[in-house]
Formats: C-alpha cells, sequence, structure tokens
C-alpha cells in the first residue's frame, strides 16, 4: 500500500475532479474508473474514486482510491491511496506496481496544477 496527502489552494473542486478522472485512466491502456462515491453536506463535499489498472510488474490488477475533501472555501485536501500489488499470503511483497501507480497520479497532478 503507498499513501499520498496533498493540500489543494486555488483550485476549483469539479474542475480538479473532472481532470483528474480523465487524466488517470488517459494514462495507462489498462487503467479505468470503477465506481465513485459523492457527499454533501452544508458547505463541506467529499468525493471518493476509485480506479484499477494492470501492473505488468506483479502480474495482477491494483486499486487507486482517491479522495477530495473540501469544507466552504477552504483548501482541497487530496488522499491517494494504492493497493492490491503483493502476491504473498503472510505478508506484504513485490509493491512495485502500487508505487508506481501513485507516483504516476502524483505527475498528472502536477500536470494539472501547474496548467
Amino acid at each position: 500500500m503507498a499513501i499520498f496527502e496533498k493540500t489543494i489552494r486555488n483550485q476549483n473542486f469539479d474542475t480538479l475532479l473532472r481532470k483528474l478522472e480523465h487524466a488517470i485512466p488517459d494514462s495507462s491502456w489498462s487503467a479505468e474508473l470503477e465506481a465513485g462515491s459523492d457527499f454533501k453536506e452544508g458547505s463541506a463535499r467529499c468525493s471518493v474514486r476509485v480506479f484499477e489498472r494492470y501492473s505488468m510488474v506483479g502480474g495482477n490488477r491494483l486499486s487507486l482510491t482517491l479522495t477530495l475533501f473540501q469544507n466552504g472555501d477552504e483548501p482541497i485536501r487530496l488522499s491517494a491511496i494504492t493497493t492490491g500489488g503483493s502476491q504473498a499470503v503472510f505478508f506484504k511483497m513485490n509493491t512495485l506496481g502500487e508505487d508506481a501507480f501513485l507516483e504516476d497520479v502524483k505527475q498528472l497532478l502536477e500536470e494539472i496544477l501547474e496548467g
């Protein structure tokens, strides 16, 4: 499992979410948006998206859970967690695919925020 968290300022929640929803599947021939959920309570909102992609290194599929949270005009909180790359039964082994998936998402986010 690999985790990345970031506080994002001066970005529109809906625009950022939409860009990530398109950029992540476009970044890999096997990446897909599998499911999503959205919550809103007062001025707070939370969006969760689950992506999957195939890992050539591990020979299996990996998942990425992406969460965006914002309360009113406060900064957006982003959490990205990858998992699923291990092949061992009792301990984690071969997590290269998880790390690579997360690094790809970090690079995409950087490109989106710079653009």
